[in-house]
């Protein structure tokens, strides 16, 4: 009898052991290796944040088209701007023809010295020089651009003539050098001849490309009227 209960009181003993034992383990196993309710948050958010659409690397990759479109409109706009410098700079050297035609043309250098039929000084006023021609009608100062064989000369009315030529179609007098260096690129004998056998340059091109403020008419070239 005395037995049993030894034996009752040892079970209920190591029972109470055993039960405080199993309660000791559970709470060292929930402290040391079950992450935490804020441990579970911050997990959680962190994922979150790497697998949002259009994260971290949308922000780099839109940054970097944005920065290339700009820099690419900056180009464009200093393209467009020097292209339109370059257009503006051809349409200085080369502007557009306001008259055009074709003739025969003479040679004359009238400086007052009565040579080859010189009948004194030019009638705008301004002295005898390279680039100065003739016309019978088109006002005074107007520039005109020739070209003969290849060549070209920009130059303006000084004076009038020819003469009676003009009614025979010669509706031009070309300097002397001009005349020259129209016909084979070499320079006159001298001011007063051109040095070569030909004394006119047949279909020569003229082109009006401004008119002159001085006495004259615009249009197509007319015969001298004294």
């Amino acid at each position: 009898m005395q037995q049993r209960a030894i034996n009752a009181v040892l079970t209920g003993v190591t029972g109470t052991a055993l039960a405080g034992m199993l309660v000791a383990g559970v709470a060292a196993a929930s402290d040391d290796s079950a992450p935490s309710e804020k441990q579970f948050l911050t997990q959680e958010a962190v994922a979150a944040q790497q697998h949002k659409p259009g994260g971290a690397e949308k922000g780099t990759a839109g940054s970097a088209e944005k920065g290339a479109a700009k820099g690419s409109g900056g180009a464009d706009k200093r393209g467009a701007a020097e292209s339109g410098s370059s257009d503006s700079k051809r349409e200085e050297k080369d502007p557009e023809a306001l008259l055009s035609g074709k003739t025969t043309a003479s040679y004359f250098w009238d400086d007052g010295s009565g040579i080859n039929g010189d009948t004194g000084a030019p009638a705008s006023g301004k002295s005898m020089q390279k680039g100065m021609f003739a016309s019978p009608s088109w006002p005074m100062l107007t520039k005109v651009k020739v070209s003969y064989n290849g060549r070209s000369v920009t130059g303006f009315v000084g004076d009038r003539g020819p003469g009676e030529p003009s009614h025979r179609g010669i509706m031009l007098d070309l300097d002397t050098y001009t005349f020259r260096y129209l016909l084979d690129g070499e320079k006159p004998e001298s001011k007063y001849t051109a040095g070569t056998g030909e004394g006119h340059l047949k279909g020569l091109k003229w082109e009006v490309l401004e008119w002159g403020d001085g006495k004259g008419e615009k249009g197509k070239p007319q015969p001298f009227n004294p």
